[in-house]
């Protein structure tokens, strides 16, 4: 029998950080441009909260293929709450154990539950290091987590071939001192 990683603590864990980071975003923060080119951190907001439902539908049992997030339209003021009406959608479809193991279909591909949540820890903590970066108001994030995303990442992310199907920049070459998050960031092709 083959064992799968219950990522959900982490999640959990990652979302905590998510919205302790997202408390400290202002209005006029959310047209800042951020380190992912395409998105100013009102459409990194909207990206990973639609991000969080798509992760929620395929534990209700929905294909990836099949979603086509909602855009979230918030009051300024209000993406502290569409983060949390997601992460209650996302919890509940999660809550049962034997989904880890179900095949589910992500965007990548049929793999376990575990699997799927895994990739979603990492894309969330990542977009945490881009909302800090984009704010530079000293938040302070979470080393395990960066740690546990560079995992993933490595895992599962080819160094190479990035772009295309693989939504990732080239990687990026950082100094040999450089903090967890920093490395997570260029791994996954971001330029600190």
């Amino acid at each position: 029998m083959t064992t799968v990683q219950d990522s959900r603590p982490q999640y959990q864990a990652a979302f905590d950080q998510l919205e302790a980071l997202v408390a400290t975003v202002t209005p006029a923060d959310l047209d800042r441009a951020t380190p992912c080119e395409d998105f100013t951190l009102r459409q990194l907001l909207n990206h990973l909260v639609g991000a969080t439902h798509r992760l929620a539908y395929m534990g209700e049992g929905g294909y990836a293929q099949d979603h086509v997030p909602a855009v979230e339209d918030p009051s300024d003021e209000g993406w502290p709450a569409a983060l949390d009406r997601a992460r209650a959608r996302v919890t509940a479809a999660w809550a049962e154990d034997a989904k880890l193991g179900r095949p589910t279909f992500a965007p990548w591909g049929e793999v376990p539950g575990g699997a799927v949540l895994g990739g979603y820890l990492m894309e969330t903590v990542a977009h945490s290091w881009d909302i800090a970066q984009s704010l530079d108001n000293g938040f302070a994030l979470d080393e395990g987590l960066s740690g546990a995303a560079l995992g993933i990442a490595r895992a599962v992310l080819p160094a190479e071939q990035r772009g295309g199907q693989v939504p990732f920049g080239e990687a990026q070459p950082v100094p040999e001192d450089a903090d967890v998050h920093t490395r997570l960031a260029a791994f996954l092709g971001r330029k600190a």
